[in-house]
């Protein structure tokens, strides 16, 4: 009763402030300002103020249904803050995104007891029968092991000049430990220092032996990391985890506290490697909590859930990267998501998954404006991996290809993907060097992101049909002004960097754009995933993607959630063929439909994207 009645004062301290703000949705014009370096009422901080003009910088942002990209335009500086500003607000933002300590989170793990667990040098005796008996049974009995498991990329060497710049750049925080990966931090708590996972565990991904930041990662496990964790808390009672691990008090109670949320948590492991299931795990989450404004903690849902599609239906998809975001104005595969800001958004379906007091998460989100203004600036302003690049040593584009293949493209693709303004095209084109010369000069993608159905498989758009009613009415994402649509397709997303991008379609059922440009009944049915450390191995430079068939290396064949079975629900490679017949090009020309000299120009051409 008396978390009952703090819960009640909480929610109505959360519904006064609701009525009587409306924080980051009015426009410059209409926002009153809120005083010099952007500060509340009671003279806290609430967000940046980096021209010092009075106005939270949050206030340019449009994150309404009725929001406009100006063509050729996008929204890299999403808050428009002064440029000399924005470098340092986004390392910060870079920052944050490899060590979050939401310090409401649901789940924490108490670091030194596994540390002591998972030590690699330990030589108990029945530490090592435990970290043997984990190997076994999950995957990993050591901490190097676990973060090899999760796929937790590694930090780009510091003494390389090319770490230092964007896309490889971040910020390494003081809560990343020695030894730790990219994903994986340690921050204090009231009980102790606890281990979390960051936007970096998905959001980052290896490239031919480098780190990318806003890539997705294509080797996470994180969802099977939380179903294992559910599987295993209930398990371990505090007499063994003070015993084996030596833990304190404190320590004790964080796991006593991650058991306790962790009823509130339905997981699900992904369909195969590379894939997410945080709809699947939000829409079972939320089957757990009471039907309130707050979603509250309700012992009886976590005995009986409700039922949802999502329990059996398939929804998987990959991470989008973040440098798109900048050209779009609604959010995810699928475009549901078609107001608020995305990295509010996050944090929701986050947290819902550790088991968060949604009260609390909300009350944490408005204290901590700035961190999320600085996350907020540092996606937007993220930018892709080029071709290019020296650091990936791949062979140079054909320019001659890919002038042929931007005729092909401009065809049949941009009317979706939009269309981009190459360095051949410019005025002072005699004067490039052929990283110029391909280099992308202007796109112009949708002034609104459009929504279409081209055949691909429907069941990750259709899986918003089993919690987008409740999250719409949730107290939460009206505070935030997310509003979730339905859709009936996928957004076909800006094309920058598509080369980084495979394998390919939301799902990751395509595995080169070789296949991607040709009939679905083309296309391998299966394919392994795997890692892309060595251009000579593990990437098809001409077919761009993944090695498939014969060149596919025996130790990918190892795991079993490395591949990938197409005829498998949700995980379908069908779809987005239609564009391959004949073409008409601006002047009238019709082109035949794509042959194999067509498609290899037509690569050249997104090669230089």
């Amino acid at each position: 009763m008396i978390r009952a009645r703090q819960h009640g004062s909480l929610r109505w301290l959360r519904m006064v402030a609701v009525l009587t703000a409306c924080a980051g949705c009015a426009s410059e014009q209409d926002a009153e300002p809120r005083g010099p370096g952007c500060v509340r009422a009671d003279g806290q901080p609430d967000g940046h103020d980096l021209d010092d003009d009075g106005y939270c910088d949050r206030d340019r942002a449009d994150w309404t249904a009725e929001a406009r990209v100006q063509l050729g335009q996008p929204r890299a500086n999403i808050y428009g803050v002064p440029d000399e500003a924005l470098p340092a607000l986004v390392d910060e933002g870079l920052a944050l995104a490899q060590a979050w300590p939401v310090s409401v989170s649901g789940l924490f793990i108490p670091y030194e007891p596994i540390a002591y667990v998972l030590d690699e040098d330990n030589d108990d005796p029945s530490i090592k029968t435990a970290q043997d008996l984990a190997t076994a049974t999950i995957g990993f009995g050591t901490m190097p092991g676990l973060y090899a498991w999760l796929g937790l990329p590694a930090w780009n060497p510091d003494d390389a000049p090319w770490s230092a710049r964007a896309p490889f750049r971040s910020p390494r925080p003081d809560e990343v430990l020695p030894g730790m990966p990219m994903g994986a931090a340690v921050f204090e708590t009231q009980w102790g220092k606890a281990l979390t996972f960051s936007c970096a565990t998905c959001h980052a991904g290896r490239l031919l032996g480098k780190t990318v930041v806003g890539l997705n990662n294509r080797q996470p496990r994180a969802n099977a990391f939380f179903h294992a964790a559910k599987t295993f808390l209930p398990l371990v009672t505090a007499e063994q985890f003070e015993d084996l691990a030596g833990a304190d008090e404190g320590e004790v109670a964080m796991l006593e506290r991650s058991r306790a949320r962790a009823a509130a948590v339905g997981t699900k492991v992904p369909a195969n490697l590379g894939l997410d299931t945080s709809l699947a795990q939000v829409a079972l989450s939320l089957a757990r909590r009471a039907d309130d404004a707050y979603a509250s903690f309700d012992p009886d849902r976590e005995e009986n859930p409700l039922p949802n599609a999502l329990a059996t239906d398939v929804a998987d998809s990959k991470p989008m990267p973040w440098w798109t975001l900048k050209h779009k104005t609604r959010w995810l595969a699928d475009g549901s998501i078609v107001s608020g800001n995305p990295v509010f958004t996050n944090f929701l379906w986050n947290e819902l998954g550790r088991g968060t007091d949604l009260v609390e998460l909300e009350a944490w989100m408005q204290d901590n404006r700035a961190g999320i203004e600085a996350l907020t600036a540092a996606v937007f302003a993220n930018t892709p991996p080029r071709w290019e690049d020296p650091v990936f040593d791949l062979p140079a584009v054909d320019i001659e290809a890919a002038r042929r293949g931007k005729v092909q493209f401009d065809a049949r693709c941009a009317s979706c993907h939009g269309s981009y303004d190459k360095g051949w095209d410019a005025p002072d084109a005699d004067a490039r060097s052929p990283a110029e010369l391909i280099a992308t000069t202007e796109v112009r993608y949708h002034e609104q992101t459009p929504v279409f159905d081209v055949g691909t498989d429907p069941q990750r758009a259709a899986g918003m049909a089993a919690f987008a009613d409740r999250l719409n009415e949730l107290a939460i994402s009206k505070w935030m002004e997310t509003v979730v649509e339905v859709q009936s397709g996928y957004v076909p997303p800006p094309l920058d960097g598509i080369w980084s991008r495979y394998p390919y379609l939301h799902n990751g059922s395509v595995p080169t754009l070789c296949d991607l440009l040709r009939p679905a009944s083309e296309r391998p049915s299966t394919f392994w995933q795997g890692p892309s450390e060595d251009a000579a191995t593990d990437f098809d430079a001409t077919c761009v993607g993944y090695p498939t068939g014969d060149a596919i290396p025996a130790s990918w064949q190892e795991a079993a959630d490395a591949k990938v079975d197409t005829t498998r629900p949700g995980l379908s490679n069908a779809g987005h063929d239609t564009m391959l017949g004949p073409a008409t090009t601006a002047d009238g020309t019709t082109l035949p439909a794509l042959d194999d000299a067509s498609r290899a120009d037509l690569i050249a051409f997104l090669k230089t994207l």
